[in-house]
């Protein structure tokens, strides 16, 4: 697998040259493929639509020659989000050699003077624009792989809409090759104009500070009612303990608060919510959007029947539609390893945690929290209702 930027076949190593010289096979986009010389003597295959299933081929040994070694070439460097990571997951490390070449990443630090170790890179590749919501905050740099040419302008929306108006931005085209291009401004003078298509976006991100922790406002989420409210989510997210790729089952998911706080607090964890009411499913796509965390989220149907074909979970919640059926698939789903974390309101549910925790252990915590609200013209505390949470890993 080599890396080729812009600047095409001047740019590589000498050693690069001489693995590809030696060729029989090469494939890449015809993008990459036009910067080779003429004279190679390789066949060569530009992928075919849709990539994903070209690659397959290939990988399987189905090209034009399946006894010799087959070269790729990718852009920049591989393993960088690009095809390198596909195709070592694949087929196994020994079977690849990665010829790196400086990535977009690299270059665009370069060309702004940032520190790589101090900046957080992220793509737009596949993700929408909401992606970035999570990694927005006042004083924090960010390296952007954009999809295309109009990435830059959507970005800028968001970060309008989002407090971020005064962020720089700084979009550098065609890295490394002779049409090189570095435009600069804030998000609320960005012009809406397509930028090169091979693009990374700088931004410098000036707003609001924002935090991860979990317990958001109730107003952060639009709900009809249907929600866990903010410092039992609080308490349950914690107790859910979100850790990097991790399955979570949102079970009653309702307006999908706590899935989407749970994966506020990951880059690469998942969740699955399970929720039958339509409008409420539509409702968690939405919230999802909104903080950033859609393209992590899939909305399933109603329990106990959706459960039954889903993927195994690493961690489940159940807060809506807690019965015993529901309690006892949810068991189950980690009974090979994993953490439940059950909250009920009502004295059956609570009842149903009470028993399971005599039978199977954990810890059972009772949730109170008091509100101080008007009383005429004083203030009272006022209960709200105890929520009784039931945790058990195995």
């Amino acid at each position: 697998m080599v890396g080729i930027g812009a600047d095409g076949w001047a740019g590589l190593s000498g050693h690069a040259r001489t693995q590809l010289r030696s060729a029989t096979e090469i494939v890449g986009s015809a993008r990459q493929l036009a910067l080779l010389p003429a004279d190679l003597g390789a066949a060569t295959t530009p992928w075919r639509s849709p990539m994903s299933e070209h690659l397959q081929e290939v990988l399987a040994g189905e090209s034009d020659a399946p006894e010799q070694t087959v070269h790729v070439l990718a852009s920049g460097d591989p393993m960088l989000h690009g095809i390198g990571s596909t195709i070592v997951k694949a087929v196994g490390a020994d079977r690849v050699t990665v010829l790196p070449a400086p990535s977009s990443i690299s270059l665009a630090a370069a060309r702004l003077g940032w520190d790589l170790a101090h900046t957080r890179v992220l793509s737009l590749v596949t993700a929408e624009p909401e992606a970035l919501i999570g990694a927005v905050t006042d004083g924090a740099r960010l390296l952007v792989l954009s999809r295309d040419g109009h990435s830059p302008g959507r970005v800028a929306d968001l970060l309008r809409c989002t407090g971020f108006e005064r962020s720089e931005m700084t979009v550098l085209g065609d890295l490394g090759g002779p049409g090189e291009t570095i435009a600069s401004g804030t998000a609320r003078t960005w012009r809406d104009e397509p930028s090169p298509v091979l693009n990374v976006l700088a931004i410098d991100c000036v707003g609001p500070a924002t935090s991860r922790a979990p317990g958001l406002a109730d107003a952060e989420f639009a709900h009809d009612g249907q929600l866990t409210k903010q410092a039992v989510r609080a308490v349950t997210v914690a107790a859910l303990a979100p850790a990097e790729g991790q399955l979570l089952w949102d079970v009653g998911a309702g307006s999908g608060s706590v899935g989407i706080e749970w994966l506020r607090q990951t880059a690469t964890g998942r969740v699955i919510a399970f929720e039958a009411d339509p409008e409420r499913a539509d409702r968690i796509t939405a919230n999802a959007r909104r903080h950033g965390v859609a393209d992590r989220l899939s909305v399933a149907g109603a329990v106990p029947d959706a459960l039954s074909g889903a993927p195994g979970p690493d961690t489940v919640f159940v807060g809506g539609g807690l019965d015993g059926e529901v309690l006892e698939i949810c068991r189950e789903a980690i009974a090979g390893g994993g953490r439940l974390v059950a909250n009920a309101v009502t004295l059956e549910t609570e009842q149903l945690l009470v028993a399971a925790h005599a039978e199977g252990g954990g810890t059972l915590t009772r949730l109170q929290f008091d509100y101080a609200s008007a009383l005429g013209s004083k203030t009272a505390w006022r209960p709200a209702l105890p929520v009784v949470q039931w945790v058990v890993t195995r």
